[in-house]
């Protein structure tokens, strides 16, 4: 571990982040007790990210208007699992940063054919880097919320907690088991203070 890095670099993945991109995407604004991180603020930032999920070639440039339409899909996704959590129609706002990034770079059907055999891929169009990876990320949302693991999708519990997750047994409530601890102590805090004011 790199002792020098911001302790945001080592928050730990929630589930579902490994299999949902677009949940990696919503958990990259979330708050620490000096305040709201975020993992997108600038170029650099979101060009970083996107490599770091292999969303982006390395040597591709990112310019300041993608890396902003990357921090709306973010907006648009968080506003969207916030409706999903609550059982509400989403702002038409949202649905439409979502459509436009999925229209970005529509994907195109192909057939591949690696050694198990054929199967169809839909692959988005490479022209522009940036776009297929907004649709990439957008598609991914879309079969989140869309797909059976959509009622797994959870905001964590904990006070203050902004991340979200995909909750993989029933008692959980709290993206990691450092905002679980944080809320026991509190917990303990409260309760040992009410008895010693008894």
């Amino acid at each position: 571990m790199d002792h020098d890095a911001p302790v945001y670099l080592h928050q730990l993945p929630v589930p579902g982040e490994e299999r949902y991109l677009s949940l990696a995407l919503v958990n990259t604004r979330f708050a620490l007790s000096h305040g709201t991180v975020d993992l997108l603020d600038g170029v650099e930032a979101a060009h970083l990210w996107l490599v770091r999920h292999q969303l982006l070639p390395d040597r591709v440039e990112l310019n300041g208007r993608q890396s902003g339409r990357l921090r709306t899909l973010r907006e648009a996704l968080r506003a969207l699992f916030e409706a999903y959590g609550d059982d509400r129609v989403p702002s038409a706002e949202s649905l439409a940063a979502l459509n436009s990034a999925l229209a970005a770079a529509p994907s195109t059907p192909r057939l591949v054919w690696p050694a198990d055999g054929p199967r169809r891929a839909d692959e988005p169009d490479t022209g522009n880097p940036a776009a297929a990876a907004l649709s990439l990320l957008a598609e991914d949302a879309t079969d989140l919320l869309t797909g059976p693991e959509a009622e797994q999708l959870t905001a964590c519990a904990a006070q203050g907690c902004t991340r979200w997750f995909l909750r993989l047994h029933g008692a959980r409530r709290w993206c990691t088991t450092r905002c679980g601890n944080r809320v026991r102590a509190a917990r303990a805090y409260a309760a040992k203070r009410e008895r010693a004011d008894e």
